[in-house]
């Protein structure tokens, strides 16, 4: 078994067996449809991260952070730049969709690709079902613009309405009615009103439900059709930001810059999560590398642009915001209508809420056309069944994977309160990170052939040993304070890091490593340490999971496995 398990895929085999269109009775080699150049990569990265992050989480973040968060989105840009230049190296010698799955079985072997598809299918799945709830909300306080009320029932969960019942009437039956806020009105009004009775209410979020419905029938049917609409909804939001900017510039106040960190750096990075909850997709399009006409040149390209012109929007979004209100004001939902409407601009504010709606539809877009893809790959190894890589004969797509995935994505978002994911997504995205930048270290080495992107090699045998003895004299008070406390366990994540940058730095000086893989690998894994302890259990119980259906099903039908046997 251990022989199969880690038994790695040559990247000639990956590239041989696409180019076969793995024809058999399931697939009858009818391959993906080539649409995408440079401009729509680009564009869908865009349309992945410009999203709920710069209309919603950039509150929430600049609260704790003040102005000082701009330098947490730098930060996170270039933890972001690492690894986007490891997954260019990757595209380019391995233009195949699948994502970091397809990169680790060709650098890990079948065990660890298992674990990052099993987790990619995590980050995908609860991404989008966060991302449809929050879509939901902007689409119901847009027909409120409008006049149109829906019932309050159908436009949330269940448990929300049940558990804001009950909020309310403790909160009446103390005499503290002046703390009942109007959001919890409405989540109450919900449980009043909905059809039946007791604790039997029909409450459900029809919005979430039917975007979700949407978005995976353009996705059904057709890449053509999602460019097209990604394309128009990206140029759209852009517009919009770029307006924000320079309307927004006008009313700034430079004395609200002033502190510039008024919680250290320690409050910049409490908005970590949200922070890079708002950068995850940009490798998404890493999924689109057989729809791409020129994928060695082009996906590289794609990513990499998308993410300094996301990083320009979100840093001078971020200074605007700030500028124009106290960072103490921040911490609502919308921040970027409500720095608007505070001024007096309610027509710019309700345009900003119109380009919300669309915004966040075009994340939902990229993200479920990712996560078919991934699915596809899998089951071409056979770790999951046929049916997921079956090509549909006229619209060539993943026809079934992404009919499941519309319904993994639509029911969940149609009964569940998931407004609070953003850790457990932020986790398994670094975690991808983490193996493709590990992974570029395992790829033989190869010399750049004409057309495709090959990352800078820097050597890190003195510069890494160098920056982990800066690190131990910078942060010594936070290691000292790593065996002493009372919930030790809370520091774990932390002290594999240190176990990880300690090996690292010996790596490096032995084998000269290169520095940028590196460098992304360690960032990411300190991004994951400082994510909340309970968010590394649950990871963990779905990795737990997936290795149980792993050794059940994927593993005695694994194409390699049986190859061996």
């Amino acid at each position: 078994m251990s022989k199969s398990i880690f038994r790695k895929k040559s990247i000639s085999k990956i590239l041989a067996d696409v180019a076969s269109g793995f024809s058999d009775s399931e697939h009858s080699g009818v391959h993906l449809q080539k649409e995408l150049k440079v401009k729509d990569l680009t564009l869908m990265g865009i349309a992945a991260v410009v999203g709920a992050g710069i209309f919603s989480t950039i509150g929430e973040a600049s609260f704790y952070g003040g102005p000082g968060v701009s330098i947490l989105f730098v930060l996170t840009a270039i933890t972001c730049g690492f690894s986007a230049l490891c997954y260019a190296e990757f595209a380019s010698r391995i233009p195949v969709a699948g994502s970091a799955y397809t990169y680790a079985y060709a650098s890990f072997g079948e065990l660890i690709a298992w674990i990052i598809g099993w987790d990619l299918l995590m980050e995908y799945a609860i991404g989008n079902i966060a991302v449809a709830i929050s879509w939901s909300g902007y689409f119901v306080n847009l027909l409120e613009g409008f006049n149109i009320h829906m019932p309050a029932y159908l436009t949330m969960d269940y448990l929300t309405a049940f558990k804001a019942h009950e909020k309310i009437q403790e909160l009446t039956a103390a005499g503290q009615l002046s703390t009942i806020t109007d959001d919890l009105k409405n989540a109450a009004e919900a449980w009043a009103t909905a059809p039946g009775s007791g604790d039997f209410r029909i409450i459900a979020n029809i919005p979430a439900l039917l975007i979700v419905v949407i978005i995976t029938y353009l996705v059904y049917i057709g890449i053509r059709e999602t460019k097209k609409a990604t394309n128009a909804m990206v140029m759209l939001k852009i517009a919009v930001v770029i307006a924000v900017i320079i309307i927004g510039f006008f009313y700034v106040t430079p004395a609200n810059w002033h502190p510039f960190l008024p919680n250290g750096f320690g409050g910049v990075m409490k908005g970590v999560s949200g922070v890079f909850f708002a950068y995850i997709g940009f490798d998404a399009i890493s999924t689109t590398a057989e729809e791409c006409e020129n994928p060695r040149r082009d996906l590289p390209r794609g990513m990499i642009y998308s993410l300094v012109i996301c990083t320009v929007l979100y840093v001078l979004v971020a200074l605007v915001l700030t500028g124009m209100v106290s960072y103490k004001d921040l911490q609502v939902a919308d921040p970027l209508a409500f720095v608007f409407g505070k001024i007096g601009l309610n027509k710019i504010s309700y345009v900003i809420s119109v380009s919300a709606v669309i915004a966040t539809a075009s994340v939902l877009l990229i993200f479920q056309l990712g996560q078919p893809r991934i699915w596809m790959s899998m089951s071409r190894d056979g770790l999951l069944p046929k049916a997921f890589s079956r090509i549909h004969p006229k619209y060539r797509t993943p026809s079934f994977s992404t009919i499941v995935t519309g319904f993994v994505v639509a029911i969940p978002a149609l009964f569940m309160n998931l407004t609070e994911v953003t850790d457990l997504t932020s986790i398994g995205t670094l975690f991808a990170f983490v193996l493709v930048c590990g992974g570029v270290l395992l790829l033989p080495k190869e010399d750049a052939t004409r057309g495709r992107f090959k990352m800078p090699y820097i050597n890190a045998r003195f510069i890494m040993p160098a920056l982990f003895v800066v690190g131990i004299v910078v942060f010594r008070s936070q290691l000292s304070g790593l065996f002493s406390g009372d919930d030790l366990h809370q520091n774990f994540p932390y002290f594999l890091f240190v176990i990880l940058a300690a090996g690292l730095a010996v790596a490096s000086f032995i084998k000269n490593l290169s520095l940028i893989p590196v460098l992304g690998l360690l960032s990411c894994f300190y991004l994951m340490s400082s994510l909340n302890y309970q968010s590394w259990i649950r990871f963990l119980i779905w990795l737990v999971i997936g290795l149980v259906i792993y050794a059940t099903y994927s593993y005695k039908n694994s194409a390699l496995a049986k190859e061996v046997n």
